[in-house]
């Protein structure tokens, strides 16, 4: 009988470890709470270092099929003004590839088609995670128990992995912006493959999608827990005098497809992403803002880093040691920089401020931005093959 590991959480972070872990030869369990694993969410962008990960797993050329590569487009004041162009081509020249904007729930699908069915418990909680000895961790879901060598904490920004691993860390902490999302129910007559808009403490932005469709957000500072009877109304008074297409993209929305969700991160960092021989991974380990788009290619980083350290070190000990020295250092050092993207774009709010902002990022040259930009999209992954 070969290495086992427990993935515990069905999502992006939790499947793509899953798939890493069998690519070495590894039988894997997911262990995922839901009843049933749905294709939800709204849309994601994916750089090239998240692309480069899942070509690691088998599924980069399945998810690059069902993407639109992001061309066009760029930062915009509310009156449509300019503030900074995207340059797809630069970025594709200089990476191999465009950042490419995907249905989170078609990634979804693309990753768990990779597993057989056997590989997922699905609608069992996980109750605990336990080492029991030197080699060997056990997981208990309700009446099942999983002993295997490894186990994965794949479980998200509200971890109880990581809770029961660091009960002293304060967990994870509310950013101050809140967050409305959907995806279009029709096509829209888009100009442009990815815009943000920002003003005074608001952001809109929107992701388009092969089919013409597109997913729209928008980011509001508020307090945590704000929510609206009708989220679409309160959308459409707020950004009804922005520019086109903001408006067009909000009544193209089903008023039930909106999701609205508070953006939380681990502002305190772990001091370790392994204990024993549990690892933790994704959000679960480094739940970042979304500012700079790398939550996601985040947790792909992680699980190919995970499975290339298993396949390669003579001890899962060694392995796991070599995963959170490669990956915890880089992982915070993105969650910092999205944190301060945010402080300097979506968030700031006083009128002077945002008018420095805009001035300093009309002056910035193109090649420069684009520089920045690539600063997290040039990580290339270790071979799992």
């Amino acid at each position: 009988m070969g290495n086992t590991a427990v993935v515990v959480g069905g999502g992006i972070g939790g499947l793509a470890a899953a798939i890493g872990l069998r690519r070495i030869g590894w039988q894997v369990t997911v262990v995922e709470r839901a009843p049933m694993l749905e294709d939800a969410g709204a849309g994601i962008s994916l750089a090239a270092n998240g692309l480069r990960a899942l070509d690691e797993l088998g599924v980069g050329e399945a998810v690059r099929d069902a993407s639109r590569g992001q061309y066009s487009g760029g930062t915009r004041t509310p009156q449509g003004g300019w503030l900074a162009r995207m340059d797809g081509l630069a970025l594709e020249k200089a990476v191999g590839t465009p950042i490419m904007g995907i249905p989170r729930s078609t990634l979804h699908r693309l990753l768990r088609n990779s597993l057989p069915a056997e590989a997922l418990l699905i609608g069992s909680e996980v109750g605990s995670v336990e080492q029991t000895g030197p080699g060997t961790v056990r997981v208990s879901c309700g009446d099942t128990v999983l002993d295997a060598d490894l186990a994965v904490a794949a479980d998200g920004i509200g971890s109880k992995v990581r809770s029961h691993l660091y009960p002293a860390h304060p967990g994870p902490v509310y950013s101050g912006s809140t967050v409305l999302r959907a995806i279009t129910e029709k096509a829209v007559d888009l100009r442009t493959d990815f815009e943000l808009t920002w003003g005074c403490g608001a952001e809109f932005g929107h992701i388009a999608f092969p089919d013409g469709r597109a997913e729209w957000h928008a980011v509001l500072n508020l307090p945590a827990g704000t929510r609206f009877v009708d989220p679409l109304a309160e959308l459409r008074k707020r950004f009804h005098t922005w520019h086109s297409p903001i408006p067009a993209l909000l009544d193209a929305t089903r008023p039930a497809a909106v999701l609205h969700h508070d953006v939380n991160e681990l502002r305190a960092p772990l001091p370790s992403y392994t204990v024993g021989r549990t690892a933790l991974l994704g959000d679960a380990a480094h739940a970042m803002t979304p500012n700079l788009g790398q939550g996601a290619c985040q947790a792909l980083e992680d699980a190919v880093t995970l499975a290339a350290a298993l396949a390669t070190e003579p001890t899962v000990e060694a392995a796991l040691a070599r995963y959170d020295a490669e990956r915890r250092p880089r992982s915070q050092a993105v969650a910092r920089a999205a944190r301060q993207a945010g402080r300097m774009g979506q968030q700031l709010s006083h009128p002077l401020a945002v008018a420095l902002r805009n001035t300093a990022m009309r002056l910035t040259p193109s090649r420069a931005a684009t520089r920045m930009i690539l600063r997290h999209h040039t990580w290339v992954p270790p071979q799992l093959n």
